[in-house]
């Protein structure tokens, strides 16, 4: 699985270098080839495998495997920024508003999100239909029904008179990171004309598997490995799965998400053992 992920990533990487090599050397696209760099590529393996079950060709699926890519990217940036998360680190670097300026930052994502649109729109992607389809969910995936919203209810509950429920942290998840991992997952069976049941199934217990460890590694975990500021929700005093359910019953839930993820995938058969490890590596992840 780990040869796979990081093939993927480095296909993407490539596909994202060629994308943008003609975009200049003006402050914004410095930042978007920079603000697109490492990282793990989930989201893109996630398109690719779903591709590669559904027998869609690898040059097809590229395009809207950078195109999550370019869009998980914008919203890390505009996340990172003061008005936000506040955030100096990501990946390792520093954020793009410490290296430029929170002006460049905000064009930069708005940049990275219009291109989102743009790679899954070439035509190398399928038909008209096919392409408006694909253009149309990451739409909701990615806005006021998705990740936007869940970000919003985040940055609310900061100040609301009292911490989130588990019912209402898991809702907000849903959107901030379950939406693009369910596009991510599906998009390949939806270039293939076939039912996304199963993967959506997979996609919802893997987004909040991989979500639950997030909130693990922010207690457990330490800047240099995580590449990001760790301990933020504690200090914030912030509402989370670790801080409501405690450490180890977290690890539990997760655990189980991860077997419900695995269980949803039963239709393919070892055609999708790729994406069952991959899984499992979600929440063994220290980044």
């Amino acid at each position: 699985m780990q040869d796979r992920l990081r093939a993927a990533g480095e296909a993407v990487a490539a596909h994202l270098d060629d994308v943008l090599r003609p975009f200049g050397t003006d402050d914004v696209a410095q930042a978007m080839r920079y603000a697109t760099r490492g990282g793990k590529r989930i989201r893109a393996m996630l398109v690719l495998e779903g591709a590669l079950l559904h027998g869609v060709a690898q040059a097809r699926a590229l395009w809207p495997a950078a195109g999550i890519e370019a869009m998980h990217a914008y919203s890390l940036v505009h996340d990172d920024l003061p008005a936000m998360d506040d955030d100096a680190l990501r990946r390792g670097q520093p954020t793009v508003h410490v290296k430029w300026d929170e002006a460049t930052a905000i064009l930069t994502g708005d940049a990275l999100q219009a291109l989102a649109f743009e790679l899954v729109t070439h035509p190398d992607v399928g038909d008209g239909e096919l392409r408006a389809d694909l253009a149309r969910g990451l739409a909701r995936a990615a806005g006021g029904q998705g990740m936007v919203l869940g970000q919003a209810r985040d940055i609310a509950a900061e100040t609301a008179p009292r911490p989130l429920d588990l019912a209402e942290i898991t809702a907000l998840q849903a959107g901030k990171t379950g939406a693009l991992f369910a596009w991510a997952a599906t998009c390949g069976a939806r270039m293939a004309g076939a039912d996304t049941g199963a993967l959506t199934r997979y996609a919802g217990a893997l987004g909040l598997a991989f979500q639950i460890q997030d909130d693990v590694i922010d207690v457990t975990g330490d800047t240099g490995a995580a590449g990001k500021a760790v301990g933020k929700d504690a200090a914030a005093n912030k509402a989370t799965f670790v801080s409501l359910l405690g450490l180890d019953a977290a690890r539990q839930r997760a655990a189980a998400l991860v077997d419900e993820a695995r269980d949803a995938l039963s239709v393919y058969g070892s055609d999708a053992e790729t994406l069952r490890q991959l899984a499992g590596f979600v929440i063994s992840r220290k980044t």
